[in-house]
């Protein structure tokens, strides 16, 4: 009778321990962020109006009609007065980079802001067991995450990855590889590293398309540690829920519209076409379709789709379609299960496209808005600068939940969802000054010191010697 009894309960055993043993490795699996830094460059870097004056005249191969359009750019850029470049531009060597120059950006970056993360989070270098770099525009064997490797001795079997190329979505690729890796190793720590190099890339053509990205890219970077070891989960900031990529590649249209290239003559830039908002829309509209059902309550879901019947009802009696240009309305309300809107400060219009795509407020797009004005657009980094703003300003809360939205070359789209583990108020690279923002206005400048530009006469227009 024994024997049947437990040959009986056995096999409710085994299901039993299968279950036990599924939940245990899908905690393990989990991936949280203990801590972060953004990296806030020496003040000797940075850059105001009569500076990026002198930088544009150094330019021989701009005319009267290249001033007037970076003019119009950078005042309504969203970029104000204080944001970092490389050493180089202060140098006066834009033109005539060096590898040493590159390797020096990125090394300033690496010893202040990974030093710090480590220092804070009580966490020795020896300790970790993943490291993610990504910086798009440099390549110098050996790879920048084996100079890292090396300046801080990490162990032998260390896991690394150095992705360049990936552009300004490249930490939500970056943090995908992380949780990927987690999910079949226990217990480890993972140092990602997000940043972008200038000092090779200037462009000193005339190419209107071109020197846009001059206006728009500034220095940054930031280090982030993160672990899936589920006993460290109290002392964790975030927890990600989900993440979603998006890439569309194999569009041409896509592809082209935002990709470094030779201009007529030879000189390398990166180019940002007239079709960018285009692709950017299609590849944002694509990836919500895949994140929203993951994010929003069901309730929510629920409603979108009775409202989008009825609308789709409604117009079936009209024999006229109407065309939609510009950035298009979601339709669903994004706060019913996100609380914060991390936004790629890829520019103004950026911003604001996002904004009214997804039906939000100042309040929501503040952070966004006030990131590109301090710090400029700093590719794939600047996601972490505008998490930092919320906390500096004491927004998040245990429970809330951050949505994070990137964009980038190839052309792709990546988004990814946060929880909050507990309150958060450190002030990070905002620390000292986030009781100055938001300013009162966000206009620069330049308009007041170069406006003159605009009534100048192009038969008789000389470069301005001071």
């Amino acid at each position: 009778m024994e024997l049947f009894s437990f040959l009986l309960l056995l096999p409710i055993l085994l299901v039993l321990l299968k279950i036990w043993k599924w939940v245990n490795d899908k905690r393990d699996q989990e991936c949280y962020i203990l801590d972060y830094q953004c990296y806030k460059p020496a003040d000797d870097r940075m850059v105001g109006t009569e500076f990026c004056g002198e930088v544009i005249k150094r330019n021989k191969n701009l005319g009267l009609n290249e001033y007037k359009f970076l003019l119009k750019a950078i005042v309504s850029s969203g970029i104000g007065e204080k944001t970092y470049a490389p050493r180089i531009m202060f140098s006066g060597r834009e033109e005539t980079p060096t590898l040493a120059d590159g390797i020096l950006e990125m090394e300033e970056f690496f010893q202040d802001s990974i030093g710090k993360l480590l220092s804070r989070a009580g966490v020795s270098p020896h300790e970790i067991d993943l490291l993610v770099v990504n910086v798009s525009m440099i390549t110098a064997p050996p790879c920048l995450s084996s100079r890292i490797i090396n300046h801080y001795k990490m162990r032998q079997d260390i896991k690394c990855f150095n992705l360049t190329g990936m552009g300004c979505s490249a930490s939500l690729i970056s943090l995908d590889i992380v949780r990927n890796v987690f999910k079949s190793y226990k217990n480890k720590y993972a140092l990602l590293v997000t940043s972008e190099s200038l000092s090779p890339n200037w462009y000193a053509g005339n190419d209107r398309s071109m020197i846009l990205a001059n206006c728009l890219f500034r220095s940054g970077g930031c280090a982030i540690l993160l672990t899936n070891n589920k006993s460290l989960k109290h002392q964790a900031m975030f927890k990600l829920k989900c993440l979603v990529r998006t890439h569309h590649g194999a569009r041409d249209e896509s592809y082209n519209c935002c990709i470094q290239r030779e201009d007529e003559i030879g000189r390398v830039g990166f180019y940002l076409g007239k079709n960018l908002p285009k692709a950017a829309t299609r590849s944002f509209v694509d990836n919500l379709r895949v994140i929203t059902p993951k994010i929003l309550p069901v309730t929510e879901l629920v409603r979108f789709m009775v409202v989008s019947l009825v609308k789709k009802w409604n117009r079936r009696g009209s024999t006229k379609g109407t065309a939609t240009q510009g950035p298009i309305k979601a339709g669903v309300n994004f706060k019913s299960g996100v609380d914060h809107f991390c936004i790629h400060t890829g520019g103004k219009a950026v911003i604001d496209g996002i904004g009214f795509s997804l039906d939000l407020t100042e309040y929501d797009l503040e952070p966004a808005r006030m990131t590109l004005h301090r710090f400029g657009n700093t590719s794939a980094s600047s996601l972490w600068y505008v998490l930092a703003y919320m906390e500096a300003k004491k927004r998040l809360k245990k429970g809330d939940k951050v949505l994070m939205i990137s964009f980038g070359a190839g052309f792709k789209c990546n988004s990814c969802l946060w929880e909050i583990v507990r309150d958060l108020e450190d002030g990070n690279v905002w620390k000292d000054e986030i009781q100055n923002y938001p300013p009162k206005t966000l206009a620069n400048p330049y308009m007041e010191k170069y406006g003159w530009i605009q009534d100048e006469d192009p038969s008789n227009f000389k470069i301005p010697e001071d």
